[in-house]
């Protein structure tokens, strides 16, 4: 008898009114907000716009969204298309199964094509929001909580997850919560990613490498433990193969990249330094350009007018100290000149007075 166990919920979906509430759409729905919150955050802090990574996930989700299904009902084609079985189930999304191997894939597409349209390096985008996936999956995982699917192997420890539906070929019991375990995984590895940025500076894609990287390896033992339909190859899954060639592709490129291009880049979106204030721009202008008349005068003499007045202003200025020195010349010339009457005067009047004394004495 188990004394603890994870019980699951008795529905996935509520009703409000005719609108159907389904818990597993709504953990991607909250899994993409955090990402792209966590996202934003992080390409701030390289240097990029606030809200390009909301703009460049309307495309990567989209497309992210398509690949996993495709993934999921490629691998699973028996789900949808054998006897029995309606093909128009594959398109609905909301009932689970999403393939994250295709979801990764056909969103890098997508988030190629945002990037391409603003000019991103697409390695630099994905290094930012690389820790935000990874917590958007370990949210996301929660939605096969709300369906009963993905658990593992029977087990009665404490933490056991309880299935209680016989729908699809389950049978009731309890079983390791695979599902909850990928989801702490995922936490982990976000924590991881976060923490190597910071301590190594990782950059052109070596951050979105290592959270690719350390996914794997956690995925490659939790699949082992699944106990649902799957097809094996050399007894092992076929989402362990797909985990262990991944895992290889994400740690050469790693080990290439590094050697190539080390460190960050310093540049991850052209413009963003710029200043976006109307008066900011305009003030720019005023400073480093020239007004309409100065520039119509510059090309009529091939001169800049405040050029010319600053060079007329130097020289005026310059031929002034000549001038003055000149004057100053002519003024002590002046004083000499008079000086030199005034004792002539003065010798004159001395003469005379002496003479008449001398011509008394003759008379």
């Amino acid at each position: 008898m188990e004394l603890a166990y994870i019980p699951s919920p008795s529905r996935g979906v509520l009703y409000l009114g005719p609108v159907p509430l389904r818990g597993y759409a709504f953990c991607i729905i909250i899994g993409v907000f955090v990402a792209v919150w966590l996202g934003n955050k992080r390409w701030v802090a390289r240097g990029g716009r606030a809200g390009t990574v909301a703009d460049i996930a309307v495309w990567a989700v989209p497309f992210g969204l398509i690949g996993g299904r495709l993934y999921h009902v490629i691998t699973d084609y028996e789900l949808y298309f054998s006897e029995g079985r309606d093909w128009v189930d594959a398109f609905k999304v909301w009932e689970g199964g999403l393939g994250i191997w295709g979801a990764i894939a056909l969103g890098a597409v997508g988030a190629w094509i945002g990037c391409r349209r603003r000019g991103i390096p697409l390695p630099a985008y994905a290094d930012a929001v690389a820790p935000g996936i990874a917590l958007a999956q370990a949210i996301g995982r929660w939605g096969n909580w709300f369906n009963q699917e993905l658990y593992g192997r029977p087990t009665d420890l404490p933490w056991a997850l309880e299935i209680t539906s016989s729908t699809d070929g389950r049978m009731p019991g309890t079983y390791h919560p695979t599902f909850l375990y990928e989801s702490l995984w995922c936490i982990g590895v976000a924590v991881l990613v976060i923490w190597a940025d910071r301590r190594f500076r990782l950059g052109h894609g070596r951050a979105f490498a290592l959270y690719v990287a350390a996914y794997c390896a956690g995925r490659f033992w939790i699949e082992y433990m699944r106990v649902d339909d799957a097809h094996h190859i050399l007894g092992l899954r076929l989402n362990n193969w797909t985990a262990l060639f991944v895992f290889v592709l994400a740690v050469i490129y790693i080990v290439l990249s590094a050697r190539k291009r080390p460190g960050r880049e310093e540049i991850v979106e052209p413009g963003a330094g710029d200043g976006d204030d109307d008066s900011t721009a305009l003030k720019k202008d005023g400073d480093d350009g020239d007004t309409e008349s100065e520039k119509d005068a510059e090309e009529a003499t091939g001169k800049s007018p405040a050029k010319t007045a600053e060079k007329a202003a130097d020289k005026g200025a310059d031929s002034g100290k000549p001038s003055d020195k000149a004057s100053g010349t002519a003024e002590k010339k002046t004083d000499a000149k008079t000086d030199a009457q005034a004792d002539a005067q003065a010798e004159k009047d001395a003469k005379v007075s002496d003479a008449a004394p001398q011509a008394a004495e003759k008379s």
